[in-house]
């Protein structure tokens, strides 16, 4: 029985891998053909940022709703209606380059963001209670396999731009090729991880808690995820373009460097989870954000080509476990866990999409460089508030199979 539940619970950690490596191979697979997409919907570059706020729209309405329905439905059937949202809108945003029709592609891309915001909550609600089954920290490395779907699905993307392989279909064979593994994965994640149980909900009621929005660890655990989270973005935005216009690097150059960064990511989530374990949340935490700000820091305020090509390999390093060791952490400070994680997931989503394009504005006036002190100072405070992901005392941790 011990062992047909240990590779159960094997196979639903490795369901989760897999649902974390598929949309980071969707996401750059269809980023890596933006100037194709461009010139085949025939709009200009302010004419697809408005394409582009599809994304957008989607992908809030899907993380605001997520931490509802998850309670609602389930992690199992969000992550499936998720999953089927995003192959939907990944053909649909096929069909629109098809037909050359802008008005079509924001609508798949408004479905895409809605599949991946909803899923994405869901999935780590379902890992952060993964963790807790298998006592071993394991979402870094779920988070790294998002960030090696981003290399394999940038990598097939170069190389069928390379071989001028038209853009629909690109993204009609990606849609179509991750529809085996989502279904096999679904077969091993169980029914109603998640879900509201009406009984303990009425005992849960009974005893005198804290609500989410009034517990000060668990506010400043959203800040730690907010700060980490917006960093990650801001690199993601606007990293190639600071390294052009700050630095005075050639484009080609400053997308290379701007791997270097995505390779800090990779190597940071696969490695993290020895490195919780063997130390703390806390001190991993606080190391996290030091390379962050010595990073960030060298690209503000030093001029060397080598320093800034090894800083956004520590910007990388240093944001690379901001998201899945506060998704654990939330997981921890009380009951609800799927409300908890839901809540610091929603503040990361929300400032990795909506925090950087801001920093436009302060770019515009005072150069991306220095646009960046914001990114910086947010680093800083996190550091500072670190102890708030600190694991309970074992009299007070929560048994997350309550909610599985």
């Amino acid at each position: 029985m011990a062992a047909t539940q240990r590779k159960a619970l094997k196979l639903r950690t490795w369901a989760l891998f897999t649902f974390f490596f598929l949309p980071g191979l969707v996401i750059a697979s269809w980023v890596t053909r933006t100037p194709a997409i461009r010139d085949t919907l025939d709009v200009s570059t302010s004419g697809m940022g408005i394409v582009l706020f599809g994304l957008s729209i989607g992908s809030m309405s899907g993380i605001l709703c997520s931490g509802w329905l998850v309670k609602r439905f389930g992690t199992r059937t969000i992550i499936r209606s998720g999953m089927i949202l995003m192959v939907i809108g990944m053909l649909v945003m096929s069909l629109a380059l098809f037909v050359a029709s802008p008005l079509l592609f924001a609508l798949g891309l408004a479905l895409l963001g809605s599949g991946l915001g909803s899923s994405e909550v869901a999935m780590n609600v379902e890992g952060a209670i993964i963790e807790s089954l298998m006592k071993k920290t394991v979402l870094p490395m779920m988070h790294g396999f998002f960030s090696l779907g981003t290399l394999v699905g940038a990598a097939i993307g170069l190389s069928l731009t390379a071989w001028n392989v038209i853009s629909w279909a690109h993204l009609l064979v990606i849609g179509l090729l991750v529809i085996v593994p989502i279904a096999l994965a679904l077969t091993v994640v169980p029914h109603g991880t998640g879900k509201d149980d009406p009984a303990e909900k009425t005992a849960k009621e009974t005893v005198l808690h804290r609500p989410f929005y009034k517990d000060t660890q668990l506010l400043l655990i959203g800040f730690i995820v907010l700060a980490m989270a917006f960093a990650e973005g801001s690199a993601n935005d606007w990293l190639p373009l600071l390294m052009v216009d700050g630095h005075g690097f050639s484009p080609t150059s400053g997308s290379l460097i701007y791997l270097g960064f995505t390779l800090g990511m990779t190597i940071g989530r696969f490695t993290g989870g020895w490195f919780i374990d063997r130390y703390s949340r806390v001190a991993v935490v606080r190391a996290c954000a030091l390379m962050g700000i010595l990073g960030i820091g060298m690209i503000i305020f030093v001029d060397n080509d080598l320093l800034a090509g090894v800083s956004v390999l520590l910007w990388g390093l240093g944001t690379s476990l901001g998201f899945p060791l506060t998704i654990s952490a939330a997981g921890d400070t009380g009951p609800d866990a799927a409300t908890r994680v839901s809540v610091v997931a929603t503040s990361g989503y929300i400032a990795f999409l909506v925090g950087p394009p801001l920093l436009g504005f302060l770019g515009e006036h005072y150069g991306l460089r220095y646009a960046m002190l914001v990114v910086l100072s947010l680093m800083v405070i996190a550091s500072l508030v670190a102890k708030a992901v600190a694991k309970p005392q074992p009299s007070a941790v929560i048994d997350e199979r309550k909610i599985s």
